[in-house]
């Protein structure tokens, strides 16, 4: 099996050194993740750091070694990956969906790290007519050339909310009146049960740990798909699939959930 999350990237998608990347920044480039080397201590790794302050842009601290093997540049300890995609706030997402009166249907990504899931997902989305994906600045998938690819290019056009605190991001929304409704093999409650005619955020996890615990205490519901088999769970892309269209047959349909 090809182990998609170390797959090196074009050269064409990054930026080295500390001076260009400080640049980078500065003109507003849209930046997924930072590479720096550990233990820099420089004055111009210290204006870099600067330029950094208050922004939503993640850094990894790697060895030397690691900068070393993705390109044979002079990076000076320091590599930026440029995404493809300008990242959008939920914060300014919601509002304007309500202001055009619909119903908002959003999906959040906790911990989906793979972008050939993270591409399929969103391409599930654009095509189910969702508002926007919300995924975690750290700990979730890059937005690169593959999850591009994969999403048959819905990732250019569906809006992706990176958000710093996804905690945070699921209070506003369940402020906002949005109903929650997480994915989770624990649950007893069958997915179709779920009432989705309303505004709500559709919840998916890591496929190894599912939602984080203490986000699953902030969600309305959990529900999840009967597993009829020996296998005990779906890909995290499919089950996303089967999650969302069940959301676009009960708001397609006249008979609810609730109604039957």
């Amino acid at each position: 099996m090809i182990n998609y999350k170390n797959k090196q990237r074009p050269e064409k998608d990054m930026i080295f050194g500390i001076r260009a990347v400080i640049e980078a920044i500065q003109a507003g480039k849209e930046i997924d993740k930072i590479l720096m080397r550990r233990d820099m201590t420089s004055e111009l790794s210290r204006e870099l750091f600067a330029a950094l302050n208050g922004l939503q842009i993640p850094v990894q601290y790697v060895p030397i070694e690691k900068l070393n093997k993705m390109t044979v540049k002079n990076h000076q300890g320091a590599i930026a990956f440029i995404s493809p995609v300008a990242y959008q706030r939920i914060e300014d997402i919601i509002p304007g969906i309500y202001e055009e009166g619909r119903m908002p249907f959003i999906v959040i990504l906790d911990g989906v790290t793979d972008v050939r899931n993270f591409g399929a997902i969103a391409r599930t989305c654009e095509c189910a007519g969702v508002d926007a994906i919300v995924i975690p600045t750290k700990g979730g998938a890059s937005i690169n050339a593959d999850a591009v690819k994969t999403s048959a290019g819905a990732l250019l056009s569906i809006p992706v909310c990176r958000e710093a605190n996804l905690g945070n991001a699921l209070k506003f929304i369940a402020a906002s009146g949005i109903k929650i409704i997480a994915a989770s093999e624990k649950a007893t409650k069958n997915y179709t049960e779920a009432g989705m005619t309303e505004p709500i955020a559709i919840i998916m996890g890591a496929e190894d740990e599912g939602v984080n615990p203490d986000h699953l205490r902030l969600c309305d519901e959990m529900v999840s798909i009967p597993m009829l088999g020996t296998i005990d769970s779906l890909n995290v892309s499919v089950a996303a699939g089967v999650l969302i269209y069940e959301a676009v047959r009960q708001r397609n349909s006249p008979l609810t959930p609730e109604g039957k």
